[in-house]
């Protein structure tokens, strides 16, 4: 229920809470009013509902000495009326006493309560009055005998207006501030959610996108807080994104530099032979070696520019059927040139020929880095073998070799690794590397079409 009342809209939420507050403090005010004297016996320990009027020792004197006075024949006979001075003055100050003839109703004599002439009380009196419906006032009617005749005396007090009006204003402003008190709250807890909301939005102002914004409820600021912590996700997402994608092109443009470095260094290891003239009758075969690496440099350095101008999340690669002999292909290029560099690889690859789906670029960006790794770390005393087999729908190639001495205790920064297993994981293959006793394995492993 209280959740339900929390969604309607805030200006119905004030609606119904002035009406609830309203109508609770009405009934409050209903029954301090209706059981005043209960509540003022309870509170002074005094019975203010007690009056002289109600006095019956009183009454039974005002009786008795009634009898010892003439009533007056009319108002005009001012000896009789001046003689009932000492009955009037019988009555306290808050009483006024009237006496009128029993058969014709004619007003013969009479006194006015002298709390009356108090101008503070008769203000207070008079507004009280107003609000109560004359409440303040207690009246008794009745025939009262007197030495020459019975008439009828009508006795007004106005002492229970000494309490009452008082109590009155107390309960106004008791129930008063019990509705205030309720509005107030409500505004309150408003403008605690308002100034949350401020307080919030100034956070996310700041940078800070890792705070989330309280639930403030189904109303207009509770659906303001839920869409800003939205925006809030959205932006964190969004700027973790550009931060991933920046770090990732650095990476990219990272290890494409230092996949330029393998092909340009067997460039130059073939200009070298063909400089020295080490191997005569081959210039044309090493000249088409060359042409062949120039090509393999544009297309890592177009790479480069295209990432380097383009920010992605992650490289992507170019996926077309591929032949199992251009992997051959890649590692017999290799192959030479480390034969070149003073290697001994030794080449244990099946004619088997099967179909995958590929990069090109990639993998011949694959195997410059395994063999570049092998002519930086690479024991050229030792044989560089390369196996390959298909076993169950794979294409597994491992390529090992010794490590030189001077490089077996020294750790590198393994970016033409990393490169390989990230490549090889777009290409949905996988790679392990093993190292036991200088010696360097990596297992790769290609799914088969």
């Amino acid at each position: 229920m209280i959740k339900k009342i929390q969604s309607l809209k805030i200006r119905t939420q004030f609606a119904l809470l002035i009406l609830c507050a309203g109508l609770i403090s009405f009934l409050l005010f209903e029954v301090l009013w209706t059981n005043k004297w209960s509540v003022t016996l309870f509170l002074t320990g005094t019975d203010y509902l007690h009056t002289q009027a109600n006095d019956m020792l009183f009454m039974n004197e005002f009786y008795n000495a009634a009898r010892n006075y003439d009533l007056p024949d009319s108002e005009d006979d001012k000896e009789a009326v001046e003689a009932l001075a000492p009955f009037f003055d019988m009555a306290d100050k808050y009483t006024s006493i009237y006496i009128y003839g029993l058969e014709d109703g004619l007003y013969r004599a009479g006194r006015y309560a002298p709390i009356m002439d108090d101008h503070d009380f008769r203000v207070f009196f008079d507004l009280g009055y107003r609000i109560t419906n004359g409440d303040g006032e207690d009246l008794h009617l009745f025939p009262l005998k007197f030495r020459n005749g019975t008439a009828l005396v009508m006795l007004y007090n106005y002492q229970h207006a000494v309490i009452s009006y008082p109590y009155l204003t107390a309960c106004l402003c008791l129930c008063l501030i019990l509705f205030l008190s309720v509005v107030l709250f409500f505004l309150g807890r408003k403008m605690h959610s308002v100034q949350t909301l401020k307080n919030e939005i100034l956070t996310m102002a700041s940078g800070d996108l890792t705070h989330p914004l309280p639930d403030l409820g189904g109303d207009e600021i509770g659906i303001l807080a839920k869409e800003l912590n939205g925006l809030r996700n959205s932006l964190s997402e969004t700027m973790q994104r550009e931060q991933e994608s920046r770090r990732a092109n650095q990476d990219l443009i990272t290890a494409l530099s230092h996949d330029l470095r393998t092909p340009l260094t067997i460039l130059t290891g073939y200009l070298e032979v063909l400089r020295l003239k080490r191997s005569p009758g081959k210039e044309q075969e090493y000249l088409e070696k060359c042409l062949k690496k120039t090509e393999d440099i544009k297309e890592l350095t177009d790479k480069m520019f295209e990432y380097a101008l383009v920010s992605e999340e992650n490289e992507t690669p170019d996926i077309s059927w591929i032949s199992t002999d251009f992997i051959k292909q890649c590692l017999m290029e290799n192959c030479d040139f480390i034969k070149l560099a003073g290697f001994t690889p030794e080449y244990l690859v099946p004619s088997v020929t099967g179909v995958l789906e590929s990069d090109k670029t990639m993998l011949k960006r694959i195997f410059n880095n395994l063999f570049s790794n092998i002519l930086k770390y690479g024991d050229k005393k030792q044989p560089v073998t390369i196996n390959g087999k298909i076993h169950k729908n794979l294409l597994v190639i491992n390529i090992s070799n010794s490590v030189k001495q001077e490089h077996s205790r020294t750790g590198s920064s393994n970016i033409g690794l990393k490169n390989v297993q990230t490549m090889m994981t777009l290409l949905n293959g996988e790679m392990s590397v093993k190292t036991a006793d200088n010696s360097f394995v990596t297992e790769l492993r290609f799914p088969l079409r």
